[in-house]
């Protein structure tokens, strides 16, 4: 991923498996990401949602002394089907942000079952200086729109996986969040690299492929179908934690077909065998 040139979250809700991380392995994982990519590529925490500001200012603080370069701040998850009112949400990311100084990334993302409001997130940008960005993991395009133009002149704006991208960048957003890129970060860049240079062709054949490989890893158990071609590529790619359990042995197969057949290898420069 450092050699692809693209940023990196690290312990992350989903393909971070970070529900499964004891405090003292969590923090290993942001020293070895810090250890690996500081000063190369952009290394933030990303953290899962928490129950409590306590517990995301906890994370932060963690983060920090780690030596990330920023943070992402989860939106609120009180649990059991509840939603927090908006006064709460407010008050949540406020006590947050006034108990942490590093740079983080504010994310609304539909998992918690709530968006945050527009215009809370333009007061927050106002008030709050150490503000860098915000990760909209929203089906709603028209909510990423009213994103962009509240705040898109002042902080980065990434879609949540994707499937999004290039509607993300022509409203003005600057990219997305991938766990694709834990396969193929060289797909997941040339995407934005293409956009760049102006090169249309060149881009949409990329996306196209980048879209199939979202729905052939997802389709078949997301991270768990990541690790286990990696390992079938002879490069580390490790297991799956319980409660997840590894994929089966036909299910592999059936991605690492696809796989080959999108020609991820050629993009990567693979040269294992599996």
């Amino acid at each position: 991923m450092s050699a692809a040139g693209i940023g990196v979250y690290v312990g992350g809700g989903g393909s971070g498996e970070g529900f499964t991380l004891s405090d003292d392995e969590a923090a290993r994982v942001l020293e070895i990401g810090v250890e690996e990519l500081k000063g190369k590529v952009p290394i933030r925490s990303m953290g899962v949602e928490p129950r409590t500001a306590r517990q995301m200012v906890d994370f932060a603080l963690m983060a920090k002394s780690a030596g990330v370069d920023a943070t992402q701040i989860y939106s609120l998850d009180q649990g059991h089907g509840h939603r927090p009112t908006t006064g709460e949400i407010e008050t949540y990311f406020s006590d947050i942000l006034t108990a942490v100084d590093l740079p983080v990334v504010l994310s609304s993302h539909q998992s918690v079952g709530y968006a945050i409001p527009v215009e809370m997130i333009a007061d927050l940008v106002k008030t709050f200086d150490q503000i860098i960005g915000i990760n909209c993991s929203q089906p709603d395009l028209a909510y990423l729109a009213s994103i962009v133009d509240a705040v898109g002149d002042r902080v980065d704006i990434h879609v949540g996986g994707p499937l999004q991208t290039l509607t993300a960048l022509s409203l003005g957003a600057q990219g997305f969040l991938t766990s694709e890129a834990n396969l193929a970060p060289r797909l997941c860049m040339s995407v934005l690299s293409y956009y760049e240079a102006g090169n249309a062709a060149a881009m949409t054949e990329a996306f196209g492929k980048l879209v199939r490989l979202s729905q052939v890893l997802y389709g078949h158990g997301g991270i768990r179908a990541t690790k286990a071609v990696l390992n079938d590529l002879g490069l580390p790619g490790g297991y799956p934690r319980k409660p997840q359990l590894p994929i089966s042995s036909r299910t592999l197969d059936e991605v690492r077909e696809a796989v080959d057949r999108l020609g991820v290898a050629a993009v990567e420069g693979w040269t294992t065998a599996g």
